[in-house]
């Protein structure tokens, strides 16, 4: 009899722990709220490429760090360094304004950076 508490003692545990995990799981991932488009295109490998994301209020953030587009334009010197090398991949979200997101890419381009995407989500297939 005492082998059943025991096991009834272990399952509660196990579940408690369960449950623990599935709420922090979630707070575990790092990074900010963003809304990607949807697009039918091929995936990129993203090695060591630099991430960009404009978001809908118009910050832009890079490596957690945000900025204004006039403090991405002074920042945009140092992307030709290696890690630009691999790619830089811009993140819009799909509520920002598209000519922040164009102004961005030309200042990527400008600064001498070679190989810019546009990251989307693949679309869902009806």
């Amino acid at each position: 009899m005492n082998a059943d508490i025991n096991v009834v003692s272990l399952i509660d545990v196990m579940l408690l722990l369960l449950v623990i995990f599935m709420i922090t799981a979630p707070m575990m991932q790092g990074g900010i709220d963003l809304n990607l488009p949807k697009a039918d295109a091929k995936p990129m490998e993203a090695k060591d490429a630099v991430s960009i994301d404009v978001m809908r209020d118009g910050r832009i953030v890079i490596d957690g760090n945000t900025m204004s587009i006039g403090e991405f334009r002074a920042f945009a010197k140092t992307l030709t360094g290696n890690r630009s090398k691999n790619g830089v991949y811009v993140r819009g979200d799909k509520d920002a304004n598209y000519g922040l997101i164009a102004q961005v890419m030309a200042i990527l381009v400008g600064a001498g950076v070679t190989s810019v995407g546009l990251a989307t989500e693949p679309e869902e297939i009806r």
